[in-house]
């Protein structure tokens, strides 16, 4: 039990380091670009944003929902990326959180800020500054599609994360394959036998 809760501990203090570090590189990125963009393509990067933002979810929530068994009748045949999906749905819980929590969270708050930045983008267009009623108006609107985009993009992601789950998995083992064999930058824990 005693060493259930340090790993739990552990993985979770790993996930806060990477949360913040990402966090930061993400920040440093959209805020440096957004400055330098018109302000419809500022828009289209916060939708980008957000549509990272949702498919990361269903990725995580594919894991939790994809079966083991259709996986090793793939490796069995070496079909490319199936140990991987093997490995990503025994592993759905950190998998899960680092798709859902990290990645999705991270999204969240960084489409905040750079919508911020495209508000105040387009009050300037208008000649108006901080706290006139332009800048308010139009950032209760993009928060509010941005918002709306989310909310929907994510119930549009669950229903397909539940109900394809091994489509969904099978890319991800796929593009995880690709990534690992050709860049040589390891995602996934070793599979333990069994």
């Amino acid at each position: 039990m005693k060493s259930q809760i340090r790993k739990s501990v552990k993985f979770s203090l790993i996930i806060a380091v990477i949360t913040f570090v990402l966090a930061a590189i993400f920040s440093i990125i959209s805020s440096s670009i957004l400055s330098e963009v018109a302000w419809i393509i500022g828009l289209v990067i916060v939708f980008f944003i957000v549509l990272i933002g949702v498919v990361f979810d269903m990725l995580g929530i594919a894991s939790t929902a994809a079966n083991e068994a259709p996986f090793h009748a793939m490796a069995a045949e070496k079909v490319n990326g199936a140990k991987e999906s093997v490995i990503i749905i025994r592993n759905a819980d950190k998998f899960a959180s680092f798709c859902n929590d990290v990645i999705g969270d991270i999204s969240g708050i960084v489409s905040g800020t750079a919508s911020a930045i495209v508000v105040l983008q387009i009050a300037n267009l208008f000649g108006q500054g901080e706290g006139s009623t332009i800048q308010i108006v139009l950032s209760v609107l993009i928060t509010s599609f941005v918002a709306a985009f989310t909310v929907g993009g994510k119930a549009i992601g669950k229903y397909l994360a539940i109900n394809a789950s091994t489509k969904i998995i099978s890319f991800a083992g796929k593009v995880i394959a690709f990534i690992e064999s050709n860049f040589k930058i390891r995602i996934l824990p070793k599979e333990k036998k069994k």
